[in-house]
């Protein structure tokens, strides 16, 4: 993010640049430890909405399916055999 002085340029297109400003400040404030915390729970967040989305579209699956979609969806389909040799390739 930047320390004390440093400004964060790339402005998200569905952000005002009023509201960017408030939150960079915000962001700039933080501590490296609170930053980093903002970042696992925004992960968390994304990984729980992409969980959503492989039940939502594959409703029969169970939660051990999901976890595997999911990590083939995060890691590839080469790390997804690696951890599961014999069982089949999900879609997610």
């Amino acid at each position: 993010m930047g320390g004390p002085g440093k400004t964060l340029s790339l402005i998200p297109a569905d952000t005002s640049p009023e509201a960017w400003a408030v939150q960079t400040a915000i962001y700039l404030r933080m501590t490296g430890a609170q930053r980093t915390g903002v970042v696992f729970r925004l992960n968390a967040m994304a990984r729980g909405a992409s969980a959503a989305g492989i039940r939502s579209r594959h409703p029969s699956y169970s939660e051990e399916e999901v976890k595997r979609a999911l990590f083939r969806l995060l890691h590839g389909d080469e790390p997804t055999r690696g951890v599961w040799p014999h069982l089949p390739l999900l879609e997610p």
